[in-house]
């Protein structure tokens, strides 16, 4: 499993309110909430994000409230994978719920810079910044929650297959 694309970069306390602003919560569509995914601290993240690339975010990312909408609205817009010194426990267990790759890495967070291309390898956990050819070494995933993304989710990896 791996993930590869074009960093855009956060600094610390990215809270579910600036990753999908309240005003948007009346709906629950994930293309509708990637519409508006990070507007609030990065206007031109919509326009500018692609398929496949990668959130990296220093400490707290995901702080706040508990709600779903947030991890959501980022993998609905593409993020591959979301990097971070530290999340906040809730974000990680609602990302991990619905599918969405996420790694703790202090040393990728604070040395991998806007725009460069990055491939994380969640096998191994080795996150590579192509554009400076650093390497960094974050946990790997688990079996189980290998599982529960390769599945798209939580609900999906549970679920008997007849």
């Amino acid at each position: 499993m791996k993930a590869h694309g074009t960093v855009h970069k956060y600094m610390d306390n990215v809270d579910t309110d600036v990753i999908i602003p309240a005003r948007y919560l009346n709906s629950s569509d994930p293309s509708e909430l990637a519409a508006h995914c990070m507007e609030d601290i990065d206007s031109d993240f919509v326009n500018n994000v692609k398929q496949g690339d990668i959130i990296v975010a220093r400490n707290n990312f995901g702080c706040g409230s508990s709600r779903e909408h947030a991890p959501i609205a980022i993998k609905a817009s593409g993020i591959g994978c979301v990097i971070a010194a530290t999340f906040a426990r809730i974000f990680y267990r609602n990302a991990i719920n619905i599918g969405l790759p996420i790694m703790e890495c202090h040393e990728a967070a604070e040395n991998i810079n806007p725009g460069d291309e990055v491939e994380v390898d969640f096998d191994t956990g080795v996150i590579k910044d192509i554009t400076t050819g650093k390497e960094f070494k974050a946990e790997p995933f688990p079996e189980f929650i290998k599982d529960i993304i390769n599945k798209n989710g939580l609900l999906n990896s549970i679920t008997k297959e007849n």
